[in-house]
């Protein structure tokens, strides 16, 4: 299987004055296409702060991180900007909708920064948004949806471009456990149907049993690797 993301001792302190943090210690991590990932342990644990490196919102700070087989470690701003829009989908906890949009123009955002025609966006934003059940919802703002809907709306956003890897940090956290379980099934099916590679975060017992594979952090160390 082809390697999408790979992490050779890759690790973060936080420095403030004399004071140092160890969020994570280094690291050796290799995910495979289509795979689906949960990352699991306690708050503190350094969840956030792998998938952060991974998605390249945060930098090692040493070690080395290949996405898709691009070195990310000394893109520039603008050069590390380009690969996550090309590569990643991000699913946040808080949903991160832009309260000002619908959950068509939310959707559709990610499509004009990519600079693609009128009628192709229509088409994809459309079917992204079909595809997670909002297909009734496209004209309604976040404000006027449910915490599952806007989750919906952040997935579809996530997937519209087709990238070949999704982010979620801790996407069931603000939805009860229903609505929580039929997320994880729509991502299941995403992985299943588009070949989708799917990491995510997570202390939910019940959403880290969906997982295909398990990787248990705690105190930013890698203390288990688990495929199911």
């Amino acid at each position: 299987m082809k390697e999408l993301i790979e992490l050779r001792q890759a690790s973060r302190i936080y420095n403030s004055g004399e004071q140092s943090l160890t969020a994570l210690y280094p690291v050796d991590l290799v995910v495979h296409e289509g795979e689906f990932v949960c990352i699991a342990g306690p708050s503190g644990s350094g969840k956030t702060t792998l998938l952060n490196i991974i998605g390249g919102l945060d930098a090692p700070s040493a070690g080395r991180v290949s996405i898709a087989g691009e070195m990310t470690n000394g893109l520039s701003r603008r050069s590390s900007a380009r690969m996550r829009l090309d590569l990643l989908g991000f699913v946040f906890q808080t949903y991160n909708l832009i309260p000002v949009l619908t959950a068509y123009e939310n959707v559709e955002y990610v499509l004009l920064l990519k600079g693609v025609s009128a009628s192709e966006r229509k088409a994809r934003v459309a079917s992204a948004l079909c595809r997670v059940g909002l297909e009734g919802q496209m004209n309604k703002f976040p404000r006027e949806m449910s915490g599952g809907q806007q989750q919906r709306v952040a997935v579809a956003r996530a997937i519209v471009a087709a990238p070949p890897i999704v982010l979620a940090d801790e996407p069931t956290a603000n939805l009860d456990s229903s609505t929580g379980k039929d997320l994880i099934d729509l991502l299941l099916g995403l992985n299943s149907e588009q070949k989708i590679t799917f990491v995510f975060s997570s202390h939910d017992p019940l959403i880290i049993e969906r997982a295909g594979r398990v990787i248990t952090l705690q105190d930013g160390r890698i203390v288990n690797d688990v495929r199911l």
